[in-house]
């Protein structure tokens, strides 16, 4: 019986625990501020991709850098070209990615990350007038000064029972990357029969599809 009572009081505490972490990322997200730095973004992105035929480039390193290559693929599939550029691969020669009109999309939570700041160095070098987006938790950093656009992440506290661990500040990141992409997908205009030229695989290729022909028999 003992047992049994632990076990359930156990249980109702997890259950709490894990309700509390979902606030505080919830929370987190909510919390990022919303500035005219997001227009500035897209209006910079659309003005280099869509206009001048230049295309998106995302960096970071580590847990950034992870969610830099899924902004790259999700801005790829809904009509933004894009490509991930590792910011250590790029010393050793695929810094030759960058062409003229590309623009550059770079993540560091602390703003510090030294391969970024060596990477904002190397693609001035390259293209000197190329404009950075920077999606940061430290708004007075080095690469935040370095932005032509600079979105601030509200430096939420780590969920992370360490307070270290990137938790809640990637969620932010990831979280500001949608909005991005979505605001891009509305100023170009892209439809389902877009994304399904695009996505030809899996169901939501099928889904698209679907939705192109019932948009074309409006």
């Amino acid at each position: 019986m003992l047992f049994c009572n632990d076990f359930k009081k156990n249980k109702i505490m997890q259950k709490q625990e894990i309700q509390s972490l979902l606030e505080a990322e919830a929370k987190a997200v909510a919390s990022i501020p919303v500035t005219e730095e997001f227009g500035k973004a897209v209006d910079l992105i659309h003005e280099y991709v869509h206009k001048k035929k230049g295309k998106l480039i995302t960096s970071g390193m580590g847990k950034a850098g992870q969610i830099a290559n899924n902004m790259a693929t999700t801005f790829s599939s809904t009509g933004t070209p894009s490509v991930f550029l590792h910011p250590s691969e790029a010393q050793h020669g695929d810094l030759g990615v960058i062409q003229e009109n590309d623009v550059m999309l770079l993540i560091s939570n602390s703003g510090k990350t030294r391969e970024i700041l060596e990477l904002v160095d190397l693609a001035k070098g390259l293209r000197p007038d190329i404009p950075f987006v920077v999606i940061t938790g430290n708004k007075d950093s080095l690469l935040a000064e370095a932005a032509t656009a600079c979105i601030f992440t509200g430096n939420p506290r780590e969920v992370c029972a360490l307070g270290l661990t990137p938790t809640t500040s990637t969620t932010t990141m990831t979280v500001i990357g949608d909005v991005l992409v979505v605001l891009l997908m509305k100023r170009i205009g892209f439809t389902n029969h877009d994304y399904a030229l695009r996505h030809h695989g899996g169901y939501l290729g099928d889904k698209s599809r679907k939705a192109a022909v019932l948009e074309k028999n409006k």
